[in-house]
């Protein structure tokens, strides 16, 4: 199969395209011909090393990137029940052992495997997976949201950040989106956010105590910076703050605030709680470039740039 991999870490000048053999199936995977792959903001650190490091693990090179795609299945372990030859699907592989979807074959764990949602297009689901579970970790799990409660999404133009206004939304929230330009904030009021403020040019702070006078009860921080550190002074003593591991600068906020930090962790229960959310429709997974999987480089440059939501490669199709 043709893949995308590199030979050692580095910068994206390390991903390189190489003939590789398809990958075996074990039995509780599904083998997956990816039509897109999901160009994660997370794969530049896996790509450099970072992921390896953290864990204490030896890689295997060549290494092919990719943590979330979809496709076609072509082929299901002898303890699969579930999947057949032929299905639609989206699926994640976070660190996979087998290698990722910057290939044009994946065998991925049956139960991170699913069934394209509502309307989405083979495209939306391919991208969707990391950061829509990313966005529904920390508004559910850690925030414990509950319907009527006021919402400040900060980076609400970005991957989780546009996922979670929707998200939230449709948990009965009253979301305050903190986008990135006039784009990002004409995309937050089209998701359905009840007010979007441009977080760089913007009083946050007060547009903050203007949408919650009485203060915000939560926050969800996609992204973060001196406009969300002053905007976390509209959080009322006792609301709650979280914020998916990796964002920098790290959060902080005063004592009288519970700030927690969380992993967007896939499994088989959020997978399918994602999946009931987007169902009813209409929701949007907005992509806004896709690379052929021979550009994945230029992808990974253009993650260092400005843009709405995601990116993706074209792989096959």
């Amino acid at each position: 199969m043709q893949a995308i991999a590199i030979d050692r870490f580095g910068g994206p000048e390390t991903l390189v395209r190489r003939t590789l053999p398809v990958p075996t199936v074990g039995p509780d995977e599904v083998l997956l011909r990816v039509e897109v792959a999901g160009v994660g903001e997370w794969d530049p650190f896996e790509r450099e090393g970072g992921y390896a490091q953290m864990l204490g693990v030896a890689p295997q090179f060549p290494y092919v990137l990719g943590s979330e795609g979809a496709g076609t299945v072509v082929a299901v372990g002898e303890r699969v029940r579930r999947f057949r030859e032929g299905d639609r699907v989206y699926a994640l592989g976070f660190l996979n052992p087998k290698g990722g979807f910057y290939a044009e074959y994946a065998a991925v764990r049956a139960d991170l495997v699913s069934f394209l949602p509502g309307k989405l297009t083979v495209e939306q689901a391919a991208v969707m997976g990391g950061v829509g579970i990313t966005a529904l970790r920390g508004l559910d799990d850690t925030l414990g949201l509950k319907q009527g409660e006021s919402l400040m999404i900060f980076g609400a133009s970005g991957g989780v950040g546009h996922m979670a206004v929707q998200l939230a939304k449709r948990m009965g929230a009253r979301v305050l989106a903190v986008a990135s330009g006039d784009d990002g904030v004409a995309l937050a009021d089209r998701l359905g956010a009840d007010a979007a403020v441009d977080g760089r040019r913007e009083d946050v702070a007060a547009a903050a105590r203007a949408f919650a006078p009485e203060g915000l009860d939560a926050a969800l921080l996609a992204a973060f910076g001196e406009a969300g550190e002053a905007a976390l002074s509209a959080v009322r003593d006792g609301g709650r703050v979280a914020y998916p591991s990796g964002v920098q600068p790290e959060p902080r906020a005063r004592s009288t605030v519970r700030l927690s930090n969380y992993n967007g962790e896939p499994d088989a229960e959020i997978i399918e709680k994602l999946n009931r959310l987007i169902e009813p429709g209409p929701f949007e997974v907005h992509v806004a470039r896709t690379f052929p999987l021979a550009q994945a480089a230029d992808a990974h440059l253009a993650l260092e740039r400005h843009h709405l939501g995601k990116l993706a490669l074209r792989v096959a199709g």
